[in-house]
């Protein structure tokens, strides 16, 4: 992505709604994501903080007045700097506190998704950390009523419930002034983040008022992180922070955002859920629907309902990945038919095994295995239909072989070259010898016996006829030679009985 664009924002009835352009770009994203989110009040510098973990000096808009310039939450998804194959998700969120928006809650739902769609968060203030500072994150107090781990109302959800699948917290606080030193002793940043959140000893209401947004986010947030910026230029420039030279900005700031930046691209983890599966951009974009149709609708966004959806939608779509897998390989072997029934079963089994690997990559809690199952009852009937194309075209290639072969014999039928005596042998001759050039031919073929089969019953009526046929020529010029032979018999009987009556009148004659 070149330049951000709106992920979530409100509808006309005050409702919000995540733009289908931003699901669709999550969409193809493959890869892990780290999603790093910012909030805090508005006009603080957030999109500026974010537009460098971009590495851009613009690109999320920078408010230059006393109104808010950033509505709902606005995404830039940019190549990992330092992650080969993940994807840093920037998520730009509306400023907290402002007053014209009317609804109460919408900031805290803001806050909420945030807390929810990120693997770091980073709060960003102005000044310093005191208990004016952190009584403004009022929002972490109210995540427990805002957010559900479980969708059963048995158990009550409980901070170590949360922090499974919580971000990690940096706090950011902007245009500091003061020496990081507690009691005259020189302090890092983080010792001065965790000793604005130190608890006070007591019992009184407003110790229990002071402790409690301490302990939300110590409880919520174990792992924390706090840098301090320095003012980053004069006054009289930050309206147009966004588009000054490095050389107009102060280099104590650029020192600070350049280890946050290195620190966020370090240490901020790919996006888990509480299970510890890890999320890409396709379902960062299932869960935040999710999630804001879950708010839109008046309930509790639920972690383990969204899991829950979430793995149907993935499951789902996993099933089509893997048939499709399947499919495609197999129409190309399909090119190749026909194909010994070995050869075709064997490539079956490989690519149902890629299948169910390309199935595994994708799939999701799919614990009690009825999505595999589905897969694989796919799987079968496809191959099944694919046996019987191969069949088909076996047979089709049997019958043109065989065609072929017995193209002369059926010339002599039509001329009757069979019909004499004898020709019934002829033509079992010639039938033996389609059959022994056949089985050469075709004794690869899944259907080469039963077209055998076949032909030889069909020719069996003209077999029959032949060999009808054959019998009756056969007797008739039987028939023939008797007669021709009886026939020359009696002549020479008449011969004989000739030349003896000669020799009998012969002495008469003397």
């Amino acid at each position: 992505m070149d330049k951000p664009v709106c992920f979530i924002d409100t509808d006309s009835a005050g409702k919000l709604r995540v733009q289908q352009s931003a699901l669709k770009i999550l969409e193809q994203i493959q890869q892990l994501v780290v999603v790093v989110a910012v909030v805090g009040l508005y006009r603080t510098g957030k999109s500026h903080l974010m537009n460098r973990l971009a590495g851009k000096q613009t690109g999320f808009a920078l408010g230059s007045t006393i109104e808010s310039k950033t509505k709902g939450i606005w995404m830039w998804c940019v190549s990992h700097p330092t992650k080969a194959g993940t994807t840093l998700v920037l998520l730009d969120t509306e400023g907290l506190g402002d007053m014209d928006k009317g609804d109460p809650k919408h900031d805290t739902n803001i806050f909420s998704l945030a807390v929810l769609l990120s693997s770091t968060l980073v709060y960003n203030s102005r000044g310093t950390i005191d208990n004016k500072a952190v009584m403004e994150l009022q929002y972490i107090t109210e995540l427990s009523e805002c957010i559900k781990v479980k969708s059963s109302d048995e158990d009550a959800d409980d901070s170590s419930e949360f922090v499974k699948f919580f971000p990690s917290f940096i706090w950011a606080v902007r245009d500091f002034t003061l020496k990081l030193k507690i009691d005259g002793k020189d302090v890092t940043e983080d010792e001065y983040l965790e000793f604005a959140l130190k608890l006070k000893h007591g019992t009184s209401r407003s110790v229990i008022e002071y402790n409690f947004p301490r302990e939300c986010i110590q409880k919520f947030f174990p792992s924390r992180k706090c840098f301090t910026f320095p003012f980053p230029t004069a006054p009289e420039n930050m309206s147009h922070l966004g588009s000054l030279a490095s050389a107009d900005i102060s280099s104590e700031f650029l020192k600070v955002t350049d280890h946050f930046c290195k620190f966020v691209f370090h240490d901020s983890c790919v996006k888990r859920l509480k299970v510890g599966h890890t999320v890409t951009g396709r379902v960062l974009g299932h869960l935040a629907k999710t999630y804001v149709d879950t708010i839109s609708s008046g309930a509790v966004p639920c972690l383990e309902n969204a899991v829950i959806a979430m793995a149907t939608i993935e499951n789902k779509a996993a099933v089509k990945e893997g048939l499709q897998v399947y499919q495609s390989e197999m129409e190309k072997l399909k090119d190749s038919f026909p194909l010994e029934h070995k050869d075709v079963f064997s490539e079956h089994q490989h690519l149902s095994s890629m299948a169910t690997q390309a199935f595994m990559k994708r799939s999701f809690k799919d614990t009690d295995g009825k999505y595999l199952k589905s897969l694989e009852e796919k799987i079968i009937k496809l191959f099944d239909e694919h046996l019987c194309q191969n069949e088909h075209a076996s047979k089709k290639r049997c019958e043109e072989i065989l065609s072929s072969l017995s193209a002369p014999v059926m010339e002599k039928l039509k001329k009757g070259f069979y019909a004499k005596p004898g020709g019934y042998d002829l033509f079992c001759k010639d039938l033996e010898d389609i059959g022994k050039k056949y089985n050469s031919q075709a004794n690869k073929e899944v259907k080469a016996e039963e077209i055998l089969e076949e032909f030889l019953k069909q020719k069996s009526v003209d077999s029959k006829a032949i060999l009808q046929t054959d019998k009756k020529l056969t007797e008739k010029e039987k028939k023939i030679k008797d007669q021709c032979k009886t026939n020359t018999t009696n002549s020479s009987d008449s011969i004989v009985l000739a030349l003896n009556q000669f020799q009998l009148i012969r002495p008469e004659l003397h």
